[in-house]
Order: structure tokens, then C-alpha cells, then sequence
């Protein structure tokens, strides 16, 4: 991981951090990360989105639950 820091210009604690779910990948590291690999940087901000939402539906489950009941009460009285 401190090759890598190195050479896309960017603290190896950066990359650490990524590598742990512990910060998220912005534009300028997806433009960084995508020069190295080779990969557009839509990817990587695509792959942070995706694990973003999955955090925030394991976060909301019981909430996201009662919505859908919520919505089934209403529909069926409709």
C-alpha cells in the first residue's frame, strides 16, 4: 500500500483508510487510483456509491422496514 500511496502522490494512512472502510474514495482519488490501474475513475467512484448504499441499508433496515409495511397499509386502503 506505500508503493501505491507513492505513487499516486497520497498518504499511505489514505490508502489505509480506503482499504479499511474507514474513508471513502472521492473524485480525486478514483482519478488517481484510475491512472494507476488503468481503469476510468467512474469506476471507482461507482464502486464507493454501491458500497455506500449497502451501508446505509444494513444502517436502515428497521426503518426501510416499516416504510414498506407503511406503504402496504396505504395500498391496500386505496
Amino acid at each position: 500500500m506505500r508503493k501505491l500511496a507513492k505513487v499516486i502522490d497520497v498518504p499511505p494512512r489514505r490508502i489505509n483508510e480506503i482499504v479499511l472502510g474507514k474513508r471513502a474514495i472521492t473524485v480525486d482519488t478514483a482519478l488517481r487510483l484510475g491512472a494507476f490501474f488503468g481503469v476510468d475513475a467512474q469506476s471507482w467512484l461507482n464502486l464507493q456509491n454501491q458500497y455506500d448504499a449497502e451501508i446505509a441499508r444494513a444502517n436502515m433496515a428497521d426503518v426501510l422496514r416499516e416504510i414498506k409495511r407503511r406503504a402496504r397499509d396505504i395500498l391496500a386502503v386505496a
